[in-house]
């Protein structure tokens, strides 16, 4: 399963990108650095939008394949994209060369991914060791509620930021680290029904804020040719990317279908793109966030409506009728 995930994330999101940047220049017409954007903020499969392809509660049995593909994917591609928004941001502010492309693969490309892979790990085994050995000593340290799993993505991400590495990344292989440092507890089942719940209220939160966005004008300047890349990114540019990422694999074809169909897409994008902005002005910024905007809102429909009695289907979970 693991080996999936290398797959979509080192293959089908590069795929991705160079497809959304060659569709941002030769199709929108966009600059470089634009073209770059769109296909970085376009990549990362968001977390909160696709938690119904995820898997469940920790320790929970039959978990399927195309469940832990998605939710390992989620997770990690989030931070891996950065790398790209950062590339983006490079060439829009002092063009491309081989100096600028050689200081981007080793500093933003390999050292900060590394950074928040190691400082991701080290906060996961601390916290687990005071939660599930400290406490075992010490009654009075003892955790009793959920509020430490958003303690612990804030502390890991701090503490990486100021490392200058990808918090992102951190975050989530603190929580793998702390999930399974103490298999067969109960805690971590706790936690995961907390960040569930949160999850839930944040995504409701969001949705009304895009949908206000959408109220508000970002659609406006959408034309044919963006609404057709739009509509192309969701059901054929990652559906195809994903697909090519899992030849060969041993993976049943109606998983690999579902695990290439269900790239959702999100406010992550929206995320990405607005740090991209805050950090150098770009050509045709109207244009992204147009296209961006109108992607998110076609993967929330489609996805919506289909990842629920998917999953269910190939769980076996389905009733026959």
């Amino acid at each position: 399963m693991v080996y999936h995930t290398l797959r979509l994330i080192l293959i089908a999101m590069l795929l991705a990108i160079i497809i959304s940047a060659l569709l941002g220049i030769f199709v929108l017409g966009l600059t470089l650095s634009a073209a770059l954007l769109l296909g970085a903020v376009l990549a990362p499969t968001d977390p909160v939008l696709a938690a119904d392809v995820q898997v469940g509660p920790p320790n929970e049995r039959g978990k399927s394949e195309p469940r832990f593909a998605l939710t390992s994917e989620v997770g990690l591609n989030d931070g891996m994209a950065f790398p790209f928004t950062w590339l983006a941001i490079l060439v829009a502010s002092q063009g491309i060369s081989a100096t600028l492309l050689w200081h981007w693969t080793w500093y933003y490309l390999f050292f900060k991914i590394a950074g928040g892979l190691a400082i991701g790990w080290l906060c996961g085994k601390l916290v687990g060791y005071l939660v599930f050995s400290i406490s075992e000593k010490y009654r009075l340290l003892k955790a009793s509620d959920g509020f430490l799993a958003i303690s612990l993505a804030l502390f890991t991400y701090a503490i990486t930021e100021s490392f200058h590495a990808y918090g992102f990344i951190a975050v989530f292989v603190a929580g793998l680290t702390l999930r399974h440092y103490e298999k067969g507890h109960e805690y971590p089942q706790q936690l995961h029904s907390f960040t569930d719940q949160m999850e839930r209220m944040l995504l409701a939160v969001l949705l009304i804020f895009f949908g206000g966005s959408l109220v508000g004008g970002v659609l406006a300047p959408l034309t044919l040719k963006m609404a057709l890349v739009s509509v192309g990114f969701v059901v054929l540019v990652r559906p195809l990317s994903a697909y090519v990422s899992l030849l060969g694999s041993s993976t049943p074809l109606k998983e690999k279908l579902a695990i290439s169909f269900f790239g959702i897409r999100g406010m992550g994008s929206i995320y990405y793109m607005a740090f991209a902005f805050g950090e150098v002005k770009f050509a045709q910024q109207d244009v992204l966030w147009a296209v961006v905007s109108a992607t998110i809102f076609i993967s929330i429909v489609l996805h919506g409506l289909t990842a629920t009695p998917v999953m269910e289907r190939l769980s076996g979970k389905k009733n026959r009728r």
